[in-house]
């Protein structure tokens, strides 16, 4: 076995390892029932109304490239058509009002951020986590995207999590709010502090919140509804070149052991840039027109 086939076998199963627990218990309705919840404390800050919304969402937005490849054989096929349709479940089990593992879309503000998370991983898997859904499973998906609306974004990298949604909801067809979308690419197109990097409001913060959330929301999003607003289509290729400059930055902080530093905020994201570095490889021919 050569090393690039060890080292994809080996993704695989950390893939595995790190989705299996969270998708088959949504898919049984049995995540509230079982999952561990840490931080429980004052009402607003209790991570028990959150953490169920936050698992799927960020599960899925990490395999959601990997769910919608096709070009896959033998056992991975075998694991990627159980994992679509485990997904599947899940979704369908944290949207319906009348499941007991129904998550929270409306009360206080986290939502909006593992909702966009959710409305991401969509984007990136359309024909495994839309297409192939039943049609109320659809309805209750949509209701709760927009059930976010009722509350406004801090302003900081959550501006992208509101116009995240609502690109989403625009690509499933729904009613756009163009403000939530346009607000969040002027404030970051202030924020770009240069070389490829944009602060997270006003400061600027050396962490993985450019990889993780930053970066490739305004890529995706620019790439979902760009054509709307002349704007919009103009900010495309900046955004785009500049993506391909961060990409090369994060190739030259991986270590021999394949790890990144650890810097800054929310260290549990260095496990996550890789996909990002991935993503910006990816929209290399893209690249080649600007």
């Amino acid at each position: 076995m050569d090393a690039g086939t060890q080292d994809r076998k080996y993704w695989v199963e950390v893939l595995r390892k790190i989705s299996y627990p969270v998708l088959n218990a949504l898919a049984e309705k049995q995540l509230k029932a079982t999952m561990p919840v840490e931080g429980v404390g004052d009402q607003r800050h209790d991570r028990s109304h959150f953490s169920h919304l936050e698992a799927l969402a960020r599960t899925l937005m990490g395999i959601a490239p990997w769910l919608e490849c096709a070009a896959v054989s033998g056992e991975e096929k075998e694991l990627r058509d159980q994992f679509c349709r485990l997904s599947r479940a899940a979704i369908d089990a944290a949207t319906d009002p009348d499941s007991p593992d129904y998550v929270n879309f409306s009360f206080s503000f986290q939502p909006i951020v593992d909702s966009a998370f959710l409305a991401h991983a969509i984007l990136r898997a359309p024909n495994e986590l839309w297409g192939k859904l039943e049609d109320g499973v659809k309805r209750n998906l949509v209701a709760g995207l927009k059930a976010t609306r009722t509350r406004k974004p801090h302003s900081n990298n959550w501006l992208l999590f509101s116009a995240m949604i609502e690109a989403t909801l625009y690509r499933l067809g729904e009613d756009l709010d163009p403000m939530r979308i346009d607000y969040a690419l002027k404030q970051h197109e202030q924020w770009y502090a240069g070389d490829g990097l944009y602060k997270d409001g006003i400061e600027f913060h050396w962490d993985y919140y450019n990889s993780f959330v930053i970066q490739p929301m305004l890529v995706d999003i620019l790439q979902t509804v760009g054509d709307e607003y002349a704007e919009w289509k103009m900010m495309t290729p900046h955004v785009l070149q500049r993506a391909k400059r961060y990409g090369e930055i994060l190739e030259r902080l991986i270590s021999p052991e394949g790890t990144f530093p650890p810097i800054g905020r929310s260290l549990a994201y260095r496990y996550s840039i890789q996909k990002f570095y991935k993503r910006i490889m990816m929209i290399q021919p893209i690249m080649q027109k600007y």
